[in-house]
């Protein structure tokens, strides 16, 4: 083993996503993140069915996906509900356009999401890196 290897390794070692103190949150989020994102996924392939919108069930995948990221504390979790966030926004935009009431109830639950996985990004983690 070199000298870069066990460098690197250390630095692992230290991030402050190897759990502690934000081990629980993380797995509190995921957990009730998946439930939410089953329920979504459920009643959206049920619209899919009856010729409503695609939103939920794709949402609602994207959830479960953002949940099991979560749970393994990756740095992933948060790029992908970014990307979810601002295509809840965009759809909400185009379903309702500018009217606030009807924006609020679209958006706010995905938005608490957003800043909670905000406050956790600490403990979230790159994947670790491959020899090549």
């Amino acid at each position: 083993m070199n000298q870069r290897s066990s460098v690197s390794r250390s630095n692992d070692l230290a991030q402050p996503g190897c759990g502690g103190k934000w081990r629980l949150p993380t797995v509190i989020l995921a957990l009730a993140l998946g439930a939410f994102g089953m329920a979504l996924f459920g009643g959206g392939v049920w619209l899919m069915a009856l010729g409503g919108s695609w939103y939920y069930g794709l949402t609602g995948a994207g959830c479960v996906a953002t949940a099991a990221l979560l749970w393994r504390q990756r740095r992933g979790a948060l790029h992908l509900f970014g990307v979810i966030w601002g295509l809840t926004v965009i759809w909400a935009l185009w379903e309702v356009g500018l009217n606030w009431w009807g924006l609020v109830p679209r958006l706010v639950a995905m938005t608490v999401i957003l800043l909670l996985i905000l406050i956790l990004s600490p403990a979230l983690r790159r994947a670790p890196r491959t020899a090549a």
